[in-house]
């Protein structure tokens, strides 16, 4: 991986430096496909990738006719699991305005990857985009031993996706989104459920960074030292030991895992380790996340406030 050095702008595009996602990107925006088929028939063995290739192309396809003009004249694994990121965007957004039309749309979206998953049975991405879409009906299955706060939730479907691939990084982040408390749940079940798949991941897996992401997804800005949270001894120590652990394996990524390192940077410059914070701000190159920015202000504002800190450049005229 070589995300490139910092020139003065930030980059906030999700395809970052995978070019060949960034070309199809732009097919896609055009009303074309080839390219989008190619990003995404090579990640057949890569699941984390298809999965993040696949629902960057969905955002850019969603509203357009694209996935569906692509299923009817070309049908076929790539394009049916392009359709069903589709129609899963659409149902969740639907959902999120408060839309009546939001049920018709998730059947749909269930049925899209029904038939996604037939296509290709060992690709975990169509069962990925089902987990997302169970916020909405809030399946209840019971929680496994472990957890404190034995948290009901889609766990027979999160269990079978692990079957399919353990540690795949979507699957975890969509589980774990559907304890949320802006999606029903709360941030005792979140915490929890965060501390307990993270605590199972290998100690060089991205998924250490999931308690990180629960603390974000908790953050009340009108609590007593809210922004103090960090500093606390646990989440230090969380910090540095995803520092010390996955980020030395991100040299050797194909691409620049830029949400991730996102909310790695943020955790270790609310903790004041501001020379640990400088190693993986620097890693990311000119390539920026909204998250975990936004959930404090303005994202530019944010993160430029933490560069600053950390003694790196930032944008001109900011």
């Amino acid at each position: 991986m070589a995300a490139g050095s910092f020139e003065g702008q930030y980059v906030w595009s999700p395809a970052a430096d995978d070019r060949a996602l960034a070309r199809a990107c732009m097919d896609v925006r055009a009303g074309r496909y080839l390219s989008a088929h190619e990003a995404l028939k090579e990640t057949r063995e890569d699941f984390d990738l298809r999965a993040h290739r696949s629902l960057v192309l969905a955002s850019e396809a969603a509203d357009s006719d694209l996935a569906e003009r692509w299923l009817a004249e070309e049908p076929g694994p790539e394009a049916a699991l392009l359709w069903a990121r589709v129609a899963m965007l659409r149902a969740l957004r639907m959902a999120d305005a408060g839309d009546g039309r939001q049920g018709a749309l998730t059947r749909i979206a269930w049925t899209a990857c029904e038939r996604a998953a037939e296509l290709l049975p060992g690709d975990p991405t169509p069962w990925v985009a089902q987990l997302a879409l169970t916020r909405l009906d809030r399946p209840r299955d019971p929680a496994p031993q472990g957890l404190l706060t034995a948290p009901r939730g889609p766990w027979g479907l999160f269990f079978h996706l692990l079957r399919l691939d353990p540690w795949h990084r979507e699957a975890h982040h969509r589980f774990l989104s559907f304890f949320f408390a802006r999606h029903g749940g709360s941030p005792g079940a979140s915490g929890d459920v965060a501390a307990f798949l993270s605590q199972r991941a290998p100690g060089t897996s991205p998924l250490r960074l999931l308690p990180l992401v629960a603390l974000v997804e908790g953050y009340d800005a009108s609590a007593l030292l809210a922004d103090r949270t960090w500093e606390l001894p646990q989440w230090i120590s969380t910090a540095t030991g995803v520092h010390h652990t996955w980020f030395p394996q991100v040299a050797e990524y194909r691409f620049t895992p830029v949400l991730d390192l996102s909310y790695l940077a943020h955790a270790l410059y609310m903790a004041k380790r501001e020379f640990e914070a400088r190693e993986v701000l620097t890693a990311m190159g000119p390539y920026a996340a909204r998250m975990p920015w936004s959930s404090f202000g303005d994202p530019v504002e944010q993160l430029t406030r933490a560069r600053r800190s950390c003694g790196l450049p930032v944008p001109y005229g900011i």
